[in-house]
């Protein structure tokens, strides 16, 4: 008993707890977060069947959660592109082998289960071309885009020539030239792609030709000897071409078929040919002119005998100028285009560069777009000079590509500053009144330099309809003004006393020589 009070007075009581809330743990560490992070991820992409775990791949569970669109926009969306290829093949399929299987015993007993299954798998994307796709198209109506499924399906149904007028295979080449960046080049394939075929029905009307007359009956007819879509086409080829060698037709059949084949030749393949010479003059319309515009340029400076030193540069910035726009002038690009598109395409090409200029940075943005619409872009070549001190200031620039180097000192040699891309410069004597609109500084292109110049007339036209723009511009122009002219002088005072320092120098070291 005594034993068993000394163990109970040696326990200690804990104290009574009090009703205090919990604190929340300690938030984990950032390792931690990112470990379970990445375990909660790596777990959302398995499976579990049964008994099985498995990984599941993530496009495959993207392909799961996808959900095909109600309505589809056939100039933007790629994936009807991607369907039309597939309507294309099919469609190829029937054009090409259709014909051989009529005319040439290739389909027999024995793999005609083949061609049947290719067949249906064609008529399986022609189904769901229609039932899927084509009355999900938009289309535009009155200047509406139309969405509603059940309208366009009325409209395609009841439209019979709708199948003539939106043909798979010339959409798909519509759409496919509309992607490309060298659409020329598909252009050629494809008239390539229209003499072969013209060529191979002719073949497999050959072969139907000598089956009617007989195989080897007469020397004109196909004998039955070797590979039989090999020799027809061969035969094709020499008649639509008109190449000769053939022997001569001898019965009424042979003569007729024989004349029909040379009058459709001669047709197609001169079809054939002023087509091809199309698709590559247009593929070329571009280097053409430019080589029109260069020699005539370089056959008038032959007539005034200019200088050959000056016919190089001129042929350094046509070179150039081709290489770097694909254009000698963009004005003539945009100039069959309406105001409204002109801004967009003007916004969209050249809004970064002018609105990262400190000058224009909290004017109207919309004096900004009228702005860009007036830009000229213009091309100096390496150690033009952009402008001369002294000069009247009537333009600014902006610079769009390459550098230009401010000059001064004494000599007007000396590399002041160096101006990259997005600067601006020639915008005091631009703003400047009252006789301060002279150039302040010899500015050289150090390098090949696209710069964006605005005609002082065409901001004064544009200020006029937004005075707070203006009264800013101004503000900046008188500030600019003053810290530039005293840049200068401290420039100039400081290039005058090193000249000093140096001639004193070289007077004192010529005194000592002696």
């Amino acid at each position: 008993m005594f034993v068993l009070v000394q163990i109970i007075l040696c326990i200690p009581i804990a104290p009574a707890k009090k009703n205090v809330p919990e604190q929340p743990p300690p938030p984990p560490p950032q390792e931690e977060k990112d470990t379970e992070a990445a375990k909660t991820k790596e777990e959302t992409h398995y499976c579990e069947m049964m008994c099985c775990k498995f990984k599941c791949r993530p496009w495959l569970r993207r392909v799961k959660e996808y959900r095909f669109p109600s309505s589809i926009d056939p100039l933007t969306n790629l994936m009807y592109v991607l369907w039309l290829f597939f309507v294309v093949v099919a469609w190829n399929w029937n054009c090409w082998l259709i014909p051989v299987r009529w005319a040439f015993p290739y389909q027999t007993p024995g793999n005609v289960h083949f061609w049947m299954l290719v067949d249906y798998l064609c008529d399986l994307i022609y189904l769901l071309d229609i039932t899927v796709f084509q009355i999900r198209l938009q289309f535009v109506q009155g200047g509406d885009i139309i969405v509603s499924g059940s309208y366009y399906y009325k409209a395609y149904v009841s439209n019979i020539y709708s199948l003539q007028q939106y043909m798979a295979f010339f959409e798909f080449n519509n759409r496919l030239e509309a992607i490309l960046t060298k659409a020329y080049v598909y252009r050629v394939i494809r008239t390539t792609a229209y003499l072969l075929f013209s060529l191979h029905v002719n073949s497999c009307l050959y072969y139907w030709a000598s089956s009617y007359q007989g195989l080897g009956s007469t020397t004109w007819v196909y004998n039955g000897e070797g590979n039989s879509y090999i020799r027809c086409y061969y035969w094709a080829v020499k008649t639509l071409i008109t190449i000769g060698g053939l022997p001569d037709p001898h019965t009424l059949f042979e003569i007729v078929f024989q004349l029909l084949n040379y009058f459709t030749g001669v047709f197609a393949f001169s079809v054939m040919i002023g087509k091809m010479r199309d698709v590559v003059g247009a593929a070329t319309a571009g280097q053409t002119y430019y080589r029109s515009c260069m020699d005539n340029t370089l056959r008038y400076m032959n007539f005034y005998r200019i200088p050959r030193s000056v016919q190089n540069r001129v042929k350094t910035w046509y070179e150039y100028t081709w290489h770097s726009q694909g254009m000698l002038d963009e004005s003539e690009l945009l100039m069959q285009l309406p105001d409204k598109m002109k801004l967009d395409i003007a916004v969209d090409v050249n809004y970064d560069i002018v609105s990262k200029v400190p000058l224009f940075q909290g004017c109207d943005r919309q004096m900004i777009f009228d702005m860009l619409k007036r830009l000229r872009s213009v091309v100096y070549l390496p150690n033009d000079y952009v402008c001369k001190k002294g000069e009247i200031g009537r333009e600014m620039y902006i610079i769009q590509v390459g550098q230009v180097q401010v000059l001064g000192g004494p000599d007007g040699k000396t590399v002041l500053v160096t101006l990259k891309a997005g600067s601006v410069f020639g915008e005091i004597s631009l703003l400047a009144v009252g006789g301060g609109n002279r150039r302040t500084a010899n500015v050289v292109a150090h390098g090949f330099t696209n710069l964006f110049i605005l005609d002082k007339k065409d901001l004064n036209e544009i200020l006029v309809h937004y005075p707070e723009s203006q009264k800013l511009l101004r503000k900046k122009a008188r500030l600019v003004t003053g810290c530039v002219s005293s840049i200068l002088l401290m420039i100039n005072w400081y290039m005058q006393s090193n000249s000093y320092i140096q001639q004193n120098t070289s007077v004192t070291s010529g005194l000592h020589t002696r």
